[in-house]
C-alpha cells in the first residue's frame, strides 16, 4: 500500500508540474503576443501617413515651381528682353514698335494655324471613333432630356381655357323636364278623388 500512495503522489505531482509547464507556455504566449501586435500597430500607421502626406505635398510643391520655371522661360523667350525706352527718339521707338508689331503678327499668325490644326484633330478623332463605332457595331447613345409626358397636356388646358371660356352647363347632357315634373304639375285625373287632384 505504501508503494501505491507513493506512486500515486508521484503521479500527481507530476500531472501539476506538466499543467504548470502549460500554464508558463500559455502565459508567454500571450505576453508575446500583447507585447507583438503585429508590425503595423496603428501608431505605425498613422505615423506612415503622416510622411507620406508630408512627401507628396513636397513633391507637389516641387512639381509647382518646376512648372512656374518652365513658365516663365517660355514667357521670356516668346515675348523677347524689353527693349529699353527711356531716352529714346522719336525713330528708334517708331522701329521698336514696328518690331513688336511684326512679332505680335507672327504670334498671331502661328496661334491661328495651332487652332485650326486643333479643330482639324479634333474632327479626325471624331470620325474615327464613329467609324471604330460602325464597325464594332457598338453605337452611341445621344444623351436624351427629360420631358414631362403630361407637360404638353397641361399647356394644352391653359391655351384652351385662356382662348375660350368654358361652358360647363352647354357639355351636360339634357334630361326631359317631364320626367321629374312633381304630381301636382300632371294632368288631373277626372276618375281620381277629390283631394288627389288638389
Amino acid at each position: 500500500m505504501a508503494d501505491l500512495s507513493e506512486e500515486e503522489k508521484r503521479k500527481r505531482e507530476e500531472k501539476e508540474r506538466k499543467k504548470a509547464d502549460v500554464r508558463k507556455r500559455l502565459e508567454e504566449a500571450a505576453k508575446a503576443k500583447k507585447g507583438k501586435k503585429g508590425f503595423m500597430t496603428p501608431e505605425r500607421k498613422k505615423k506612415l501617413r503622416q510622411l507620406l502626406r508630408k512627401k507628396a505635398a513636397e513633391e507637389l510643391k516641387k512639381e509647382q515651381e518646376r512648372k512656374a520655371g518652365e513658365r516663365k522661360k517660355i514667357i521670356l523667350q516668346r515675348t523677347g528682353q524689353p527693349k529699353p525706352l527711356d531716352g529714346v527718339n522719336e525713330p528708334t521707338l517708331q522701329a521698336i514698335c514696328k518690331e513688336y508689331y511684326e512679332r505680335l503678327k507672327q504670334l498671331e499668325n502661328g496661334k491661328y494655324d495651332l487652332e485650326y490644326n486643333v479643330r482639324q484633330k479634333d474632327f479626325e478623332i471624331n470620325e474615327l471613333t464613329i467609324q471604330v463605332n460602325d464597325l464594332r457595331g457598338k453605337f452611341v447613345k445621344p444623351t436624351l432630356k427629360k420631358v414631362s409626358k403630361y407637360e404638353g397636356k397641361f399647356e394644352k388646358l391653359k391655351a384652351i381655357a385662356k382662348n375660350t371660356e368654358m361652358d360647363y352647363r352647354a357639355n351636360l347632357k339634357n334630361v326631359s323636364k317631364d320626367k321629374f315634373k312633381l304630381g301636382e304639375e300632371k294632368e288631373k285625373r277626372k276618375d281620381a278623388p277629390e283631394w288627389a287632384n288638389k
